[in-house]
């Protein structure tokens, strides 16, 4: 299931976008924030992203990065790129995905920047297009073979593998006399530690990625133990239960919960980075939950006042990063199709991808592209060359878990059980069983 993945350094979806993409399941203004460039007059692809490209004055090396891919693929090509955009204002919004799901359906857009759980559920609905024939395929990694083949069709390619991982205040831990937390005890031990010294909440945390700190713990076996595809074959089968996997993850996020280590309430309506970012920054809470390219982003945690550690979740295996990765996909029914795949042969060549990678620092999805990571993201990179990490998306598993998993551990957060938890993933797995 894994390849070694040399000198990786990850990130998340392309910089401001990271935010807008980490979205699962939500209901609310089904127009949002729509936003259309206008289309060029000749030989128009249109893309559906949640690239920000409102706001000129703002400075994102992650944005200025696939522009520059972007502008590779117009000057080789002749094609004209028109952007088509959404970001949800807030949790009562229709989220990223919600949209794109709707826009796909509909055949509104050629090309789609997607969420792994988008990709998979519109993958499955037999909505885009098998990528595997480009040319920049046959430098793809193994581990973006195995999030992103679907029935047997390589649906979508990102620009850029996503490593999650704990950003922590070190010179608080160094204060407060604490060592790097490897294991679940070992972070718990840590909180109440922080507490005490009057960190009455110190783990910041939003809607969206908590789901991080299940998956380590559900899947660190799985995927580091030698047994991965007989593991997953047993859940594809129904012989083993996902909900097994899962509860222990639901047990320690609820224990954060009734420790007061986490704020359910808050975390329930806050948006990624928005929400917890702010008392990161001024070093009133210790530690957040994060994407790779947030280290590398201004607007994000690129310049804090202090010592900056980025490291795995934890687990039974010590501190695990949790994979997942965004993709570029293209709709089954495109109207500019062919163009279309030429552009994203040249966006995500070698090429493309290694000027890519150098300016946000980032793991690649080609194994012929490799970028040193900062100082602060050290840890997490280190466990990566490990080759030790769990994937959260894998489009060998009947039961999609990036996405499924989120919206459940909101279940949790708006006063669910863990019981009542375990059961919405039962329900999944007989619904996968059935189909």
């Amino acid at each position: 299931m894994k390849t070694r993945l040399k000198r990786l350094a990850a990130a998340c979806l392309a910089g401001i976008a990271a935010a807008a993409l980490a979205s699962c399941g939500s209901s609310g203004n089904p127009n949002g924030s729509l936003m259309i460039w206008d289309e060029a007059e000749k030989r128009v692809v249109n893309l559906f992203s949640p690239m920000e490209k409102t706001e000129p004055d703002v400075e994102s090396t992650a944005r200025n990065a696939m522009d520059t891919t972007v502008a590779m693929a117009e000057e080789q090509l002749g094609v004209t790129l028109a952007y088509n955009t959404y970001t949800a204002e807030d949790y009562q919004d229709k989220t990223y995905d919600d949209v794109a799901l709707d826009r796909v359906r509909s055949n509104m857009d050629d090309m789609y920047l997607l969420n792994p759980d988008t990709i998979l559920t519109l993958g499955g609905e037999g909505l885009l297009m098998d990528l595997s024939g480009l040319d920049c395929a046959k430098n793809l990694r193994e581990v973006v073979k195995t999030a992103n083949v679907v029935d047997g069709k390589l649906v979508a390619i990102p620009q850029e593998v996503v490593a999650y991982g704990l950003f922590i205040n070190q010179d608080i831990f160094d204060r407060c006399g604490l060592a790097l937390p490897e294991t679940p005890e070992d972070f718990l031990e840590c909180c109440r530690v922080l507490q005490e010294n009057g960190y009455e909440t110190p783990v910041g945390a939003n809607r969206w990625w908590l789901e991080t700190f299940v998956l380590a713990q559900a899947y660190a076996d799985l995927y580091n133990g030698g047994n991965t595809e007989a593991e997953i074959a047993a859940l594809n089968s129904g012989e083993a239960k996902y909900s097994d996997y899962m509860r222990p993850g639901f047990l320690f996020l609820q224990e954060m919960i009734d420790l007061g280590y986490i704020d359910a309430e808050k975390a329930y309506v806050s948006e990624a980075i928005d929400g917890e970012g702010p008392d990161f920054l001024a070093q009133k809470t210790p530690i957040v939950m994060a994407y790779w390219g947030a280290a590398n982003t201004e607007t994000a945690y690129g310049s804090p006042d202090f010592n900056l550690q980025v490291i795995g979740f934890p687990s039974s295996r010590g501190q695990m990063p949790v994979i997942t990765m965004t993709g570029y996909a293209v709709g089954a029914n495109a109207e500019h199709a062919e163009d279309a795949l030429r552009t994203l042969d040249v966006m995500l060549s070698d090429e493309a991808l290694q000027i890519y990678s150098e300016i946000n620092k980032v793991i690649s999805p080609s194994q012929n592209v490799e970028v040193d990571c900062i100082p602060a993201l050290k840890p997490l990179n280190d466990r990566i060359q490990e080759n030790v990490f769990v994937l959260g998306s894998n489009a060998g598993m009947k039961v999609e878990q990036w996405g499924n998993t989120c919206l459940i551990v909101r279940e949790l957060l708006g006063g669910a059980t863990v019981d009542e938890c375990m059961a919405a993933f039962d329900r999944l797995q007989e619904e996968s069983l059935s189909k």
